[in-house]
């Protein structure tokens, strides 16, 4: 069964191998509880029996603009709704927290997870690689 908290504890190496494992890059270590308590509004994890499968964060500009970043689901766990269970309860702290808009950005095979399965509307936007 999934559980879902909304700033739920965070370690390190289990989110810095569940974001390597999602988007098949090499693991290395995010200090992902400082990243989150500096940028922060909110982030949502999943869990299934203690072992994080799921992650969502929602970062600010401390006023109307909300972010929605490092949405990840386990491999072996996508397509079972966690990640759009994620992304509802980001949207909802947003909007609970006042923000007027939600930027979101992703790669253009995930646009039908954004857009027809979280309902997120397709907007034109700038989005440049800075490093590789």
């Amino acid at each position: 069964m999934i559980e879902y908290a909304v700033r739920g504890p965070v370690d390190d190496l289990a989110l810095s191998q569940l974001h390597a494992a999602a988007f098949a890059e090499n693991a290395r270590l995010v200090r992902w509880g400082e990243r989150l308590a500096r940028h922060s509004l909110s982030w949502v994890t999943a869990t299934d029996g203690g072992r994080l499968v799921g992650f969502v964060h929602l970062a600010w500009d401390g006023d109307r603009h909300a972010f929605l970043l490092d949405a990840v689901v386990a491999p072996d766990r996508q397509r079972a709704g966690i990640g759009t269970e994620l992304v509802t309860r980001a949207v909802r702290l947003a909007a609970d927290a006042g923000c007027t808009w939600l930027h979101a950005d992703f790669a253009p095979d995930l646009a039908p997870f954004f857009h027809d399965r979280c309902g997120l509307p397709a907007t034109a936007a700038a989005l440049a690689r800075l490093h590789r």
